[in-house]
């Protein structure tokens, strides 16, 4: 059977998932709140059973580990590809009776490690090869556990959001409240056109973690304060309202919620870490004059910084031609194109 598993773009709420996450030690913080959709690249793979391990192949490389738990966990915690799916097959074997299974990833378009989750993708992918292999009758919210648990295995510390391209290209919020996470699945009643964009410089994503979780779980200086304000009541009421923008199909809206959400950002977020947030890349291209007819409004993906952007455009037409206009000025960028389909009556 063929599985397609896309990334995952947080449009609005990025770091909201593990600050929530320490509303467990101190009450006193918010909620975190995530806006999450697919994107329409992924990871595409053939998958059959297979009678004593895991194999996974690629265009370029192939991997055999016996469906034994200790190897697998000790592949899972060599870190590397190939031990995201060592770690979800370890969870799954401690979990079920199932046997091995092979894995052929033959096609690929999601660019990896860009704030798309492409790790998470792996892990989703293949929990949902062996739900489906196997019938074990696991809902997408399991299949989602069980990336998350596999991943985890790994010396990845991803967050709970990562593994939301489990509800493919169906936009999601998901709300962190201390251990408890919500999932609430949306509609948009027309089509929305996003240009994502990788920026082809660098950042370091581990500094930008350390120096925000500095900041948690209690506030002793007043950047500390602001980096909670921030990625609590602030993000939380940006994202519901950006929710609210998405379910009545308001680009618009949601364009100046970016803009907003980026302002904000920059504003209570980059005195904690000024090396990495300041992202002078990004907010050259956010502020491009030649693309401005074009869009509503754009902001950073992911932990931000000079990674990847993403931006909101006004039709399908304007989404073409912010790509040529980027990949025409600025040749180290690449950019893909996204877009939230309205649902169809049935």
């Amino acid at each position: 059977m063929k599985i397609f598993v896309p990334g995952r773009l947080c449009l609005f709420g990025e770091h909201s998932d593990w600050a929530g996450g320490y509303r467990r030690i101190n009450p006193q913080l918010k909620a975190g709140c995530t806006l999450l959709v697919g994107t329409n690249q992924g990871i595409y793979a053939e998958v059959k059973p297979h009678p004593d391990s895991l194999v996974l192949r690629t265009s370029t490389e192939k991997t055999l580990i016996p469906m034994e738990k200790q190897v697998l966990l000790t592949e899972a915690k060599n870190g590397g590809f190939f031990s995201y799916a060592a770690g979800v097959a370890y969870q799954l074997l401690t979990h079920f009776h199932v046997g091995g299974i092979e894995i052929d990833n033959y096609f690929t378009d999601l660019p990896i490690k860009k704030g798309l989750s492409s790790s998470a993708a792996i892990c989703v992918l293949v929990a949902r090869a062996f739900n489906q292999v196997y019938n074990l009758k696991m809902t997408q919210r399991g299949e989602m556990e069980f990336a998350y648990l596999g991943e985890i295995t790994t010396p990845s510390r991803c967050g709970r959001m990562d593994q939301a391209c489990a509800y493919g290209d169906r936009p999601i919020t998901m709300i962190f409240d201390g251990t408890d996470t919500d999932i609430i699945e949306l509609n948009t009643p027309q089509d929305l056109f996003f240009v994502i964009v990788d920026l082809g410089a660098a950042k370091n994503t581990q500094e930008i973690l350390r120096k925000l979780n500095e900041c948690y779980p209690f506030a002793t200086t007043e950047v500390s304060a602001n980096v909670q304000k921030y990625l609590g009541e602030i993000s939380y009421k940006i994202t519901q309202a950006a929710i609210d923008a998405l379910q009545k199909g308001d680009a618009e809206q949601i364009g100046f919620l970016m803009k907003q959400a980026q302002a904000e950002f920059d504003k209570y977020l980059i005195p904690a870490c000024p090396q990495q947030l300041t992202a002078i890349v990004l907010h050259q291209l956010l502020n491009y004059q030649a693309i401005q007819p074009y869009i509503y409004g754009g902001k950073g993906v992911g932990s931000q910084g000079d990674g990847t952007a993403q931006f909101i455009v006004k039709d399908k037409e304007s989404q073409q031609k912010v790509i040529e206009i980027i990949e025409r000025d600025f040749p180290q960028m690449q950019c893909l194109p996204l877009t939230i389909y309205a649902k169809k009556e049935s």
